[in-house]
């Protein structure tokens, strides 16, 4: 199995107790640099995977490909984990891995340990409140909504058809025993209340 650990900002009082506990019962642990070796230090030893900041992705798809080339044999059989700065599923190198992985090695089980991303540590260090919606970018095309609150979702999900949105989860209560994860659109339920989300994503 390769688990994307997320290892928050970078302060190693910020991983969560999770994280660490993974860290600790791992059978090989990957990072992609120096930073996110030192937090993982005290609990693992680690081993530095080179993933290039480039914009070439024919090179990078070779990157990827060789770095997933590494991981797959130990990831059959035992517990890999990729540990990474801030969080696995917001702009970060193991989604990249994890398509690659999926792709030739489709074998392998996947999955994430939620970090403390670089958004909300911005908004703790800065000082700057959000309570209304807000807009995250990187500069490229907007492919993603994420509506909190949703308690009509099967209505959101018609409104976000119509710009374009083809794929849709539905959560609630995440990480709770009440959790609640639809990935089928069917099944997606007329009401949700204050701890639901619809994901919306387009191709």
């Amino acid at each position: 199995m390769l688990i994307g650990v997320g290892l928050g900002p970078g302060d190693p009082e910020l991983l969560t107790l999770k994280a660490v506990n993974i860290l600790k019962n791992s059978d090989k642990v990957y990072v992609p640099g120096n930073m996110a070796a030192k937090l993982v230090k005290p609990y693992a030893t680690p081993e530095i995977l080179d993933f290039p900041m480039l914009r070439d992705y024919d090179v990078l798809n070779e990157v990827w490909k060789k770095n997933a080339d590494i991981i797959a044999d130990e990831a059959r059989n035992g517990t890999v984990v990729f540990g990474l700065i801030g969080d696995p599923n917001f702009f970060s190198t193991f989604t990249h891995l994890k398509r690659v992985m999926n792709k030739h090695y489709p074998d392998v089980e996947t999955s994430t340990v939620p970090g403390i991303s670089s958004i909300t540590s911005f908004a703790a260090r800065a000082d700057a409140e959000v309570d209304t919606s807000f807009e995250v970018s990187d500069g490229s095309e907007t492919k993603h909504k994420i509506r909190l609150k949703a308690n009509r979702p099967r209505q959101l999900i018609e409104e976000f058809s119509e710009e374009g949105y083809t794929d849709f989860i539905f959560a609630e209560r995440l990480f709770s025993d009440k959790e609640v994860i639809i990935k089928n659109r069917e099944d997606i339920p007329e009401k949700g209340n204050y701890f639901s989300i619809v994901y919306a994503k387009k191709d």
